[in-house]
């Protein structure tokens, strides 16, 4: 797969290396040996980290810090990072060794997430914190919009036993219906009861507390 030319990939991001060969190391994955972005990864996660709790913090004033941790979570995770580098084609400017090519390393959600906080270590060094927040401010900006710290990282069971507690209904009631399948590969199917509100839900799963899940996620499509 031909490599595109790391300049195209500095005007997507809006920044100019004064030392391209940090871009270089960026793009370079530990698999072509030598020197590669392991170093620039890892200061970039810290980089980020920082960033998006800045960005956070300013605002939002009245968020307490656990809603506050779980924002900031949600956005330096894997699959958030992945996001952003496919939206870049990040993939597309990789230096990977002959056996991640095959493999298709290039598409692989851990390496352009590495790849990604790599670029953010190389723009920190070769720029300084004020441009690499922009930066990241810039490519976040439409993901930090739609963060609500009310339910982000919160799970449906929660979230509607959060709800039915603002009604001053009491709490919902989980019963197992069945369980079908052999001991190791078990199917559960659970109701979930609001008898305060006359609601019955179903939920099917690999596990009980997936069912449960799945029955509150059902509860909660009625009740908004």
């Amino acid at each position: 797969m031909p490599q595109l030319s790391p300049d195209v990939l500095s005007r997507q991001l809006g920044y100019r290396f004064n030392q391209p060969e940090l871009l270089r190391q960026a793009l370079t994955h530990r698999s072509c040996g030598g020197l590669n972005n392991e170093r620039l990864e890892f200061l970039g996660d810290s980089v980020l980290n920082c960033v998006t709790a800045t960005r956070l913090y300013n605002l939002h004033g009245k968020v307490a810090e656990g809603d506050l941790s779980r924002m900031r979570a949600h956005l330096v995770k894997e699959s958030t990072l992945n996001d952003i580098a496919v939206i870049l084609k990040l993939g597309d400017y990789l230096l990977l060794g002959e056996g991640e090519l095959k493999s298709g390393g290039f598409r692989r959600p851990s390496i352009l997430a590495d790849g990604l906080e790599a670029i953010f270590g190389a723009i920190y060094l070769d720029g300084g914190f004020i441009e690499v927040e922009r930066i990241i401010n810039t490519l976040y900006e439409p993901l930090i919009k739609t963060l609500d710290p009310k339910t982000l990282g919160k799970d449906p069971k929660t979230l509607l036993q959060e709800h039915l507690q603002g009604r001053k209904v009491p709490l919902p009631q989980y019963n197992v219906i069945a369980i079908s399948g052999e001991a190791h590969e078990q199917h559960f199917e659970v109701e979930c009861l609001i008898p305060g509100l006359d609601i019955r839900t179903l939920g099917e799963g690999g596990s009980r507390r997936t069912a449960e899940q799945v029955a509150a996620q059902n509860a909660l499509g009625i009740l908004s």
